[in-house]
């Protein structure tokens, strides 16, 4: 049977590491959804609303934000501007605030299809039958949309979960960096420690988003 360096989970506290750098990143990733649904949520209506001065500005943030690669964006964030602006930014803070950029342009963008997807008659006959502008959207138009958005929105938390293993790059001690403390300083007692290891985490990403892809699935079959 190969060698698969799985005992060096069973060595000190090993395995309990690598939960508590789950943990951060997930802590990292839900705090940015808590904050970018609702931003994208604001910023989705205005992109679908006619002011074309707004649109073209949320456009232009959109546009940058998907053209710039998130490991970039965690560099200019956290070492750059310490460094032009001289202010004090811990890696936790940067890329949380990195995340809710990238999260609030996704999600506006979700918010902005949806809204586009209803059909254009049935403002047009609700507002024939004598309902408000708050009524047509109220009982109308949001709720196709969250049903619309709500399957895309979920499939978005868990691409923001599983990006997150960047923040190694800015010196996060998540899960991935401390998988690499743990490989280091076994690399001469166990060196096919790697393999464990990295399957291990994984298998910890895998348990952390398959519930929610699970979910995803569920309501899109629900709503279809």
């Amino acid at each position: 049977m190969p060698d698969l360096g799985l005992e060096v989970l069973l060595k000190g506290r090993n395995m309990e590491r690598l939960l508590e750098g789950l943990g951060i990143a997930l802590e990292i990733s839900l705090i940015s959804v808590a904050i970018s649904i609702p931003l994208g949520i604001l910023l989705g209506v205005l992109m679908a609303g006619k002011n074309p001065v707004i649109k073209a500005i949320l456009r232009l943030y959109l546009e940058f934000i998907r053209i710039m690669p998130q490991m970039v964006l965690l560099f200019l964030v956290f070492f750059g501007t310490t460094r032009a602006f001289g202010w004090d930014l811990s890696a936790e803070l940067a890329s949380i605030l990195v995340f809710t950029l990238w999260g609030t342009a996704e999600m506006s963008d979700l918010v902005r299809s949806a809204l586009i997807s209803i059909p254009k008659h049935q403002y047009e006959s609700s507002a024939a039958l004598g309902l408000s502008k708050s009524q047509i959207y109220g009982y109308i138009i949001l709720p196709q949309t969250v049903r619309r958005l709500l399957p895309l929105s979920i499939n978005l938390i868990t691409r923001m979960i599983k990006t997150t293993s960047l923040i190694l790059m800015i010196g996060v001690v998540e899960v991935l960096k401390v998988a690499q403390q743990i490989i280091e300083a076994n690399r001469m007692a166990s060196p096919n420690a790697a393999f464990g290891i990295y399957l291990t985490v994984f298998l910890l990403y895998f348990l952390a988003c398959w519930p929610i892809s699970l979910l995803a699935k569920y309501l899109e079959k629900k709503w279809r």
